[in-house]
């Protein structure tokens, strides 16, 4: 589970702030997917139909991603100004960067 000990109104910005900047760079992409983001859902759509999906899910205060048929969930490191999975160690955008390096088939880098 995520830090309990960050306080909501730090997840909610850092939450909002991160899907905002995550469909930004998507936007930016060349021949990339097209986005939208509205309700704190970030939803990701391809050519071919296939939509990845990452969202703010508040109550665990963390952020979802479903994509390439896998599901992870990452908690807010405050200090860090990060989100992780806990369960596999992975950096958010790393995780983003790699599913859609692997759906468009050439390498992406959202990461700042």
């Amino acid at each position: 589970m995520s830090d309990a000990s960050v306080p909501e109104q730090v997840y909610e910005a850092a939450a909002d702030r991160t899907l905002r900047e995550l469909q930004d760079r998507i936007m930016d992409l060349t021949d990339g997917p097209e986005s939208d983001l509205e309700g704190g859902i970030l939803t990701i759509e391809f050519e071919d139909g296939v939509k990845f999906v990452i969202n703010s899910h508040r109550a665990a205060r963390q952020i979802w991603m479903a994509a390439d048929r896998s599901a992870w969930h990452f908690d807010y490191r405050h200090g860090e100004e990060r989100w992780v999975a806990p369960k596999t160690g992975e950096e958010l955008w790393s995780a983003v960067d790699a599913v859609l390096s692997r759906k468009l088939g050439r390498p992406i880098h959202l990461a700042r």
